[in-house]
């Protein structure tokens, strides 16, 4: 009884005083910005030629009031992608091909990418976004809307937005949803975008920068080692600014992940790195992920009394929870009954993670091995 009663105590301070992070909000909608400077939006690539294409060719579609450029850093790609993007963009002018040097040492090769695309800039707002995302032709407007202005007093430094994952086979209605809702409870957006909080993240799909603010942290460069190079960027910037970070209706990833094994290669590619590589938090983390998905369950399956009441009302709140990220994925609200069993493949994911990191391979993603170090 004693563990079904931690377990329901967590629950109850999850459900109700954790930032009310399951409510599974805010979302950017459609807006005009008051005023449009001008933006360059940087998109890093390594291999993305079955994606490339549509992301070019939505960007350059975008309905903005304003002048903006689309760089992309081909980072040493094999697969024919700087041609794709080529073919996609056409003889736009706004449309500039960077071919990515050798990445130096320290650097991932994401953020080497980044590092020259923000070089080839000028603009006084950056975005950056994935070869694998669409965009609304609405997209950037209401990004920079948010942004906001000195003159409407809700000027931000930084703007980022959980882009729609595809989810539509069984693995992803499985496992992405999920994805979204452990997001949501490890970073609560509400105390993300609340500057009197110190949680910081955001979410690399889609961040929109001012520049000035990119300059005030050292650039890039303060950050060249970082796998999670998002959370990494946006506590640097909410330091000395506001940061905002929602879901957004507006873009999308085309990324398939059509088995099992690729969204859980997915999750034990960073896993560890999240935990700082340490042991004791892998612990403390695994047994409080069996605190919060398996006690419940096994109190109301193999318990009674006290034990029963309390696992059952601790599995119903988990399940209450999880709906409004399921309804937004428009996936059955039964997959809710599933929790205990989607969190069991992330805790096995995680623990995956680190036995890569203490055999020395690392973290690994598009042909590059980033070492068994942070």
């Amino acid at each position: 009884m004693i563990l079904a009663a931690i377990a329901t105590l967590i629950w109850l301070y999850l459900y109700f005083l954790h930032g009310h992070f399951w409510h599974s909000g805010p979302e950017l909608l459609p807006a005009r910005p008051v005023t449009a400077p001008a933006v360059d939006i940087v998109i890093p690539a390594r291999d993305e030629v079955e994606t490339i294409g549509a992301a070019i060719a939505s960007l350059l579609a975008q309905d903005y009031p304003a002048p903006f450029r689309v760089i992309l850093v081909d980072d040493g790609s094999t697969d024919g992608t700087a041609v794709r993007a080529a073919e996609a963009a056409g003889s736009d002018p706004r449309f500039l091909l960077v071919s990515g040097a050798t990445k130096p040492a320290g650097w991932s090769g994401k953020l080497w990418a980044l590092d020259q695309g923000v070089a080839r800039s000028g603009a006084e707002l950056l975005l950056f976004t994935d070869a694998d995302i669409t965009h609304d032709p609405r997209h950037l407007a209401t990004l920079v809307a948010r942004m906001g202005t000195p003159e409407r007093g809700a000027r931000l430094d930084m703007v980022s937005e959980m882009v729609r994952l595809n989810c539509e086979s069984r693995a992803e209605r499985a496992l992405i949803p999920a994805f979204v809702y452990f997001f949501q409870m490890l970073y609560p957006f509400a105390r993300v975008n609340d500057p009197l909080s110190a949680t910081a993240a955001a979410a690399g799909g889609t961040v929109l920068i001012r520049r000035a603010a990119l300059e005030r942290i050292g650039g890039i460069a303060a950050m060249r080692g970082a796998l999670i190079d998002d959370v990494t960027l946006a506590r640097l910037v909410k330091r000395g600014g506001a940061i905002f970070l929602g879901h957004s209706g507006l873009a999308r990833s085309i990324r398939p992940y059509p088995h099992l094994a690729d969204t859980r290669a997915m999750i034990a590619r960073t896993a560890f790195t999240q935990l700082r590589y340490s042991a004791a938090l892998l612990a403390l983390t695994l047994i409080g992920l069996a605190l919060v998905w398996l006690v419940p369950p096994l109190a109301v399956i193999f318990g009674g009394g006290w034990s029963f009441v309390l696992g059952l009302v601790a599995y119903l709140l988990a399940v209450l929870s999880y709906r409004p990220t399921l309804r937004r994925y428009g996936v059955s609200g039964f997959w809710s009954l599933a929790l205990p069993g989607i969190a069991l493949v992330y805790m096995e994911a995680t623990l995956a993670s680190a036995l890569r990191h203490w055999r020395g391979t690392g973290a690994q993603w598009k042909r590059r091995d980033y070492g068994a170090g942070p």
